[in-house]
């Protein structure tokens, strides 16, 4: 399997992983990479307006909780080809209890949304790209109600 920097300095990434590569992969593992990619994302897209960093904290933890992220799938679940549609129920299907705060379906879905985000990095960053370009602003995405009882100073889209 692929790992760290080739012979040119490149990520493997860039270049697709193998899909018998991906397959040794686990849900959590492609969940990993996915809640950088995704984090990293938001980061970038909350850039401008250039505000104090404390701004741009909240702004991105506000959209990579747990609510947010599994908002983000239901949104997106049009969108999907059967394939992925089966990623992210294997990442939700895998997903172990998340924190208190988080009503555990919440958390499955976001980890559905993680691991469709990590395999996608891995495999196909064009198709990434086209999905991450059709999520909603977080102001257009609804959280269910049950979603609604953040404790303060956690981080939602930390799983551990």
């Amino acid at each position: 399997m692929p790992s760290g920097l080739d012979a040119a300095g490149s990520c493997p990434a860039e270049k697709g992983f193998r899909e018998q590569d991906l397959q040794r992969l686990s849900p959590a593992a492609l969940a990993y990479v996915g809640d950088a990619v995704y984090e990293l994302h938001v980061r970038i897209a909350c850039l401008l307006p250039p505000k104090r960093i404390q701004d741009y904290h909240r702004q991105v933890v506000e959209q990579v909780r747990a609510e947010s992220q599994a908002a983000q799938v239901r949104s997106l679940s049009i969108h999907l080809t059967e394939q992925e549609q089966d990623i992210v129920r294997r990442g939700r299907n895998a997903a172990q209890r998340g924190p208190r705060r988080v009503d555990a379906e919440i958390y499955r879905q976001a980890t559905g949304l993680e691991t469709l985000l990590g395999y996608l990095y891995l495999s196909n960053p064009g198709r990434l790209q086209e999905l991450l370009a059709q999520m909603q602003p977080l102001e257009n995405l609804k959280p269910p109600p049950e979603a609604s009882g953040e404790k303060g100073g956690e981080r939602g889209g930390e799983k551990a």
